[in-house]
């Protein structure tokens, strides 16, 4: 390396992206008026899943978000004034600890912003805010398909090593 030139690793050119990606991102509680920009990030994540948006549920969901006798919660991450991200989480007891515990439910970003700090905003978010509300933890879970979304995870959370048993009844 020459004498007075800064030289930039892929690993620096990276890490200074990201600092820079999240320092604009702004993680918000959802406003009611926020509803055209949410809906279609609600619609990907559904449809990422493989499921087809249901606007009973949708609007459901929104009601409830709004509701103070409802535990789930709605953030959002904005980016220059647009919205760019979305997560959900609510809180419930647990059998094997005495502090409520925080399910982080659903976690999307606009597909061309993620790797940039988005998510990581927003779980941040929602560790803040289970802490203040005395939960003993937060946990969620991801398809074992998501590589991209697990890159994130490994780095700022531990695998539990449960795996997810389910049986639909309606």
């Amino acid at each position: 390396m020459r004498s007075g030139v800064f030289h930039h690793t892929p690993a620096l050119l990276r890490k200074l992206w990201e600092e820079r990606s999240m320092s604009n991102v702004t993680v918000r509680e959802a406003r009611k008026d926020d509803f055209q920009q949410w809906e279609p990030l609600w619609d990907g994540y559904t449809r990422f899943y493989e499921r087809e948006p249901d606007a009973k549920i949708t609007a459901m969901l929104w009601d409830r978000a709004f509701d103070p006798y409802e535990p789930i919660h709605i953030l959002v991450a904005e980016m220059d004034g647009r919205i760019v991200g979305i997560v959900h989480y609510l809180y419930h007891r647990s059998t094997s600890l005495i502090a409520p515990v925080c399910y982080l439910q659903d976690l999307f970003t606009e597909q061309g912003l993620r790797g940039k700090g988005v998510g990581r905003a927003l779980i941040e978010a929602v560790y803040a805010r289970a802490q203040e509300a005395g939960a003993a933890r937060v946990y969620w879970m991801t398809h074992e398909t998501n590589a991209t979304a697990m890159k994130l995870y490994d780095n700022i959370a531990e695998k539990s090593g449960f795996l997810q048993y389910r049986k639909n009844l309606t």
